[in-house]
């Protein structure tokens, strides 16, 4: 069941030669989410190997550098013929500026945009998985952040036992991995924990935004496989972070080592480290050690969650895996 973490744009307010501004996507057995637009997002998606046939796009808030890629990205859908309804997913009050958007250029679209305008603890059924917002502190907007929650998966069935125990594959293994205690023919009661191991835990996804560390992060956050936090200064510049509504990378690491994450990522990187972001990585990794800093390009692959359990603590493994992944990206790109 792969579940993938593509960084489009992971600049600050601006794009720089590195670095693309704000634009993630993850996509999940298949299906595209994407989060953040901000301009020239639909090359990046063709640069990176995003597909165009997605459904959702999450904006967490409406400053510029997050969704004036709307627009483009709208055009490059109608001009390549699309006819499948798109859905936008923002802020209360944030629909008025993403129809203007939208609607800029007079241009018409060839398929339906539905845009919702969500609150603060909404959450969207998705089957498998749902999608969770939560509020976070970016000054006076209204921002939100975003959860993929998948739904726990049953536990491990034991074939083996079953026919061990004489009981015939078919149905009954069906209700007893569904949960139900089965009666043979010979008058034994199997219970189902008999045969099943524990439900497995599904992987979690957290991202930000633009925001000051806040409670609400690390509530959304605890226990997360991922955490993707803004990170747009170093602690020379705390002040200006405060005065902003951003995070230092420091402060960021405290969200990640309160909320007990596996694996923190920073983006949102402002111009002054975009070639070289180490600064802010070392003072992120003082704090948390499993600490990414992402580049444009830069793909996380989840495993299962038994298998990250089996994986954790081995920051700098992340770190180096997570790297050769970003480099191939670079090289096909």
């Amino acid at each position: 069941m792969p579940l993938l973490v593509r960084f489009l744009g992971t600049a600050a307010s601006r794009p720089t030669v590195e670095r693309g501004v704000s634009s993630l996507a993850i996509i999940r057995e298949g299906q595209t989410l994407l989060f953040d637009c901000g301009e020239g997002t639909q090359r990046q998606m063709m640069r990176f190997g995003v597909s165009f046939a997605f459904e959702d796009l999450f904006i967490t808030h409406v400053h510029s550098d997050h969704i004036l890629g709307v627009t483009g990205l709208i055009r490059t859908l109608a001009l390549q013929g699309r006819t499948e309804r798109l859905r936008i997913w923002t802020p209360r009050g944030a629909a008025k500026t993403l129809r203007q958007c939208i609607s800029l250029g007079g241009e018409r679209t060839t398929f339906p945009v539905d845009i919702t305008e969500l609150e603060a603890g909404a959450s969207l059924s998705r089957g498998e998985y749902r999608i969770e917002t939560f509020p976070v502190d970016h000054g006076p907007s209204v921002s939100l952040g975003y959860a993929l929650v998948e739904e726990d998966r049953k536990g491990r069935f034991n074939p083996e036992l079953a026919r061990s125990l004489g009981i015939p594959e078919g149905p009954l293994w069906g209700r007893i991995h569904r949960g139900e205690p089965i009666t043979l023919e010979d008058g034994r009661v199997i219970p189902s924990s008999m045969l099943v191991g524990e439900a497995r835990r599904g992987r979690r996804i957290v991202l930000t935004g633009d925001s000051r560390p806040c409670q609400a992060t690390i509530d959304a956050a605890r226990d997360a496989d991922v955490l993707i936090h803004e990170s747009t200064f170093a602690d020379e510049e705390a002040a200006r972070a405060l005065e902003t509504g951003h995070s230092t990378a420091r402060e960021a690491a405290q969200v990640a080592l309160a909320a007990q994450v596996r694996q923190l990522v920073l983006t949102h990187i402002s111009a002054r480290y975009s070639q070289n972001a180490r600064e802010l990585e070392r003072e992120a990794r003082s704090v948390f050690a499993n600490t990414l800093v992402a580049k444009d390009g830069t793909e996380i692959e989840l495993a299962l969650t038994e298998e990250l359990a089996a994986g954790a603590g081995d920051a700098e493994g992340a770190a180096e895996s997570t790297g050769l992944q970003q480099a191939e990206v670079e090289q096909a790109g």
